[in-house]
């Protein structure tokens, strides 16, 4: 029996859609995986069996270098943060959160302020560029910064993320017009966006593979992302020169005397929202038994 190794672009109702060999086989999954525990995931570099007439069956998941529990999502290069600048407004927590979850998965955070045209951004654009995130204000009703996004997908498997409403798909379609993502417009009454994403799929464009994924509430992060309370600093690039010089060991970097975290804080070298996200998010985790985080 023929066998190849390709990319899962899609996964929906227990079929997992396999690039190979410049064909697409439509694929289930052997009944190993289930035993696992293991679920193939989209972008996953799988080996499969040919059973002809583009079907095939899933063998073999290849290591993979990072994986998203939610959306299920593995092997990304990037991850596109989306946040509106207003209709919604942005919090700077969940850009915080999720940057911070990529950071530790070895995934660059690029962030990305859409609806620019509505309110000014280039002071939380210069928050991100100042601790050496990428990050870019967006309005598809100019081009902008459009070459040096679509640059940034160039020969990488990327993801766009965010809460519902902020325009993912808008963005998307904005950048490439042929993929045609189904949208929603923002619901006045409940103040959010419908979801218009089923399912995480990946897309062949700008040189790369790009994944539009439903959106999702901090709840997500909260439940399927949590980070130990000793990593979390490590996930704040602006934190590195610092954490060495703290006057004590174990130093959790948010009410300590001699703390040199606090110290860039006070003299402006870290912006305080980003601190502030931090202790939330060290709040948050610092009474979890370690069993029940990842």
């Amino acid at each position: 029996m023929e066998k190849l190794t390709g990319l899962i672009i899609k996964a929906i109702s227990g079929f997992y859609y396999v690039e190979a060999a410049d064909r697409i086989y439509e694929c289930k999954a052997r009944g190993i995986f289930r035993k696992k525990g293991l679920s193939p995931a989209v972008g996953d570099r799988a080996e499969i069996s040919i059973l002809g007439d583009d079907k095939a069956q899933v063998e073999n998941i290849m290591p993979r270098k990072n994986y998203l529990v939610r959306p299920p999502l593995a092997n990304l290069d990037r991850l596109f943060i989306v946040a509106s600048v207003s209709d919604p407004s942005p919090s700077t927590l969940i850009i915080d959160k999720v940057s911070a979850v990529a950071v530790s998965k070895k995934i660059e955070p690029v962030i990305v302020f859409t609806k620019s045209d509505l309110a000014d951004c280039s002071r939380l654009v210069e928050t991100y560029h100042s601790v050496g995130i990428k990050a870019f204000a967006y309005s598809i009703k100019s081009s902008g910064c459009k070459a040096k996004l679509t640059e940034l997908l160039n020969g990488k498997i990327s993801a766009f993320t965010g809460n519902t409403g902020v325009g993912k798909s808008s963005l998307l379609n904005s950048l490439f017009p042929e993929l045609d993502i189904a949208t929603a417009e923002i619901s006045r009454k409940l103040g959010r966006g419908r979801h218009t994403t089923r399912h995480s799929e990946l897309y062949k464009v700008g040189g790369g593979y790009v994944a539009d994924t439903p959106g999702f509430s901090t709840v997500d992060i909260e439940r399927y992302e949590l980070i130990r309370k000793n990593e979390i600093a490590g996930c704040f690039p602006e934190f590195g020169e610092h954490i060495g010089n703290c006057r004590f060991t174990g130093c959790s970097h948010t009410v300590e005397k001699g703390c040199a975290v606090l110290e860039a804080v006070r003299s402006g070298e870290i912006p305080l929202s980003r601190h502030q996200s931090y202790k939330q998010m060290y709040d948050e985790v610092k009474n979890i038994p370690e069993w029940q985080l990842r």
